[in-house]
């Protein structure tokens, strides 16, 4: 079996041959796989029929001239004459090499299942994980099916149930403190558009099990294959209830509407946690902890700094959403393609002078800006697209890099203060709805009045305001010259009528549990994982920092 890259067939061909329902929804049929097909062998001068066993493993898009797009593939088969082929091609592994990714890289995983196969589970206790969303989710999952039922704790609801105490909150702005977009099962990935796609490198194939068990578990098969994956958060929430299901006939338990307290230890070595469940206190005893709890867990997060876990500030980013019409993006992204291709999205990134980062984050084509708040008196906002990607407008993140020196404290929790100083202004701003102004009002920092042709597309209650006054100045400024440079990138972006909304403070964890080499804490048996312990950005990092926490807590 070998691989090749940079296999490239033009847009137009693949409109042409494609069924237009498939090249719309970005699923690969079967003519557009015989033009890869022709195409590679024609890159490898071999005959088409030589080729067998064929799969196509990756295809991004190359939009950069608009009259000439083209996707890119990366494609796996089996062919006669194999060694021969190799030969021709020399060393360059850009375009053609044997096997499925790095030798030593897959050893490394083998080893990881082995130990597992061979672990003594037996002599301890049962492993507790807190926090059901991605991280928690996977190391789960991974522990049960590897004969170990591990004892799940989160504090929010069931998908099912969670799904409608959102839905509740956004039409009358009652709030749940503990079953939000934030909390319950599947965590703040599940109200999200589902994106798989991450920048963290890969060299054990986890991230590839996490796609693969997406798919396993209902998730549509063409993840597998594109650049910028996603789910949806109409699919996600039953793949997450799939997973969960598995897990609990594996062994594994899983208590919802449970919240975890504090851990008890004794000469730095972990003995016993206390949870809350149905208005009372439980102790268990404990050996091996998982804390995944994710970002927005600040409570946990203090009880653990106060009792003595070893912590650090980190950066993350702060912002607005925008929103814009789908279609301009579409046009200006795509040409006269956009109505016949997969719905557009972008990425956008830029420094001021001052040095700041302004960048587009977690940008959900054709989808909602909702509100994320899990705290009362506070408010923050996210973004979310269902599976077809099919809402009038286009929504991004624009936010801007703050560090330790911006948060005005020096202890490991300052970045949540920063943060909460912000979501209360915000809160304040929209009197408990969601602040929205046009981009025209947030540079003149006016408070707008009326709408212009760019109509919110918001789950949740909004209010117009000043936008402006919800984020550090520093931040709006980065903001307003951000646009102008991304303007130059799309057409239209700083458009005076595009509505802003705040404040997106929750991109990723202020804070970073330290662990070691072994993944554990300044406590032994304490595992800190994802994204909410600092050591993750997304649904598949956090998923694969589960499935490495995991193995080690099994070695």
């Amino acid at each position: 079996m070998i691989k090749i890259s940079q296999i490239k067939v033009s847009l137009d061909k693949i409109c042409q041959k494609a069924p237009a329902e498939l090249v719309k929804k970005g699923i690969i049929g079967e003519e557009e796989k015989q033009l890869v097909r022709r195409a590679a062998a024609k890159q490898l001068h071999i005959r088409e029929e030589e080729i067998k066993e064929f799969q196509i493993l990756r295809r991004s898009m190359d939009a950069r001239k608009k009259h000439q797009m083209q996707y890119i593939y990366q494609v796996a088969f089996q062919i006669p004459h194999e060694e021969k082929v190799l030969r021709r091609y020399g060393k360059n592994d850009a375009v053609i090499w044997k096997g499925f990714g790095n030798g030593a890289a897959k050893e490394s995983e083998k080893e990881a299942v082995n130990a597992a196969s061979v672990s003594d589970i037996g002599q301890r206790k049962r492993p507790v994980i807190v926090g059901m969303g991605p991280a928690g989710l996977f190391a789960a999952l991974e522990l049960a099916e590897h004969g170990v039922a591990p004892l799940v704790l989160e504090r929010g609801c069931e998908v099912e149930k969670r799904r409608k105490k959102v839905s509740r909150f956004w039409d009358t702005g009652e709030l749940d403190e503990n079953c939000n977009v934030q909390f319950g099962e599947g965590g703040a990935g599940t109200f999200s558009d589902g994106k798989l796609n991450t920048l963290v490198k890969d060299p054990t194939g986890r991230g590839r099990r996490v796609m693969e068990t997406f798919v396993r578990f209902g998730a549509p098969e063409e993840i597998l294959y594109l650049q910028k994956p996603h789910i949806g958060t109409d699919l996600l929430g039953q793949v997450v209830r799939n997973i969960r299901e598995h897990i609990r006939e594996l062994g594994g338990e899983v208590l919802f509407e449970t919240q975890f307290l504090r851990a008890v230890w004794q000469e730095d070595t972990l003995e016993e946690i206390v949870y809350l469940r149905n208005g009372r206190e439980e102790h268990l005893e404990c050996d091996a902890l998982i804390l995944a709890t994710g970002h927005s867990a600040r409570d946990t997060l203090k009880t653990l700094y106060n009792s003595g876990i070893l912590m650090e500030a980190k950066p993350f980013a702060v912002g607005v959403r925008v929103e814009h019409p789908q279609e301009m993006i579409g046009r200006n992204q795509y040409g006269d393609l956009y109505e016949k291709l997969p719905t557009a999205d972008y990425k956008l990134t830029y420094n001021t002078g001052e040095k700041r980062g302004v960048y587009s984050f977690c940008m959900c084509p054709g989808g909602y800006i909702v509100n994320a708040s899990s705290e009362k008196g506070r408010l923050a906002v996210n973004g979310m697209s269902n599976h077809a990607r099919d809402g009038r407008n286009a929504n991004s993140a624009i936010v801007v890099t703050v560090d330790p020196s911006d948060f005005g404290g020096r202890d490991p929790l300052a970045g949540i203060a920063f943060q909460r100083k912000w979501e209360e202004a915000a809160y304040k701003a929209g009197q408990g709805k969601i602040p929205v102004q046009l981009f025209g009002d947030f540079c003149a920092g006016r408070k707008s009045t009326g709408l212009g042709q760019v109509i919110p597309s918001i789950k949740g209650q909004y209010a117009l305001a000043n936008v402006r006054e919800v984020i550090p100045g520093f931040v709006g400024d980065a903001i307003e010259e951000g646009f102008g440079a991304f303007d130059r990138r799309i057409h239209g972006f700083a458009r005076e009528d595009a509505v802003l909304a705040g404040i997106e403070s929750r991109t990723s964890s202020p804070v970073r549990i330290c662990r070691d080499e072994s993944l554990q804490a300044n406590i032994r048996g304490i595992y800190p994982c994802g994204e909410g312990a600092g050591y993750a950005g997304g649904i598949t990092s956090a998923a694969m920092d589960g499935i490495r926490v995991a193995e080690s807590l099994i070695k």
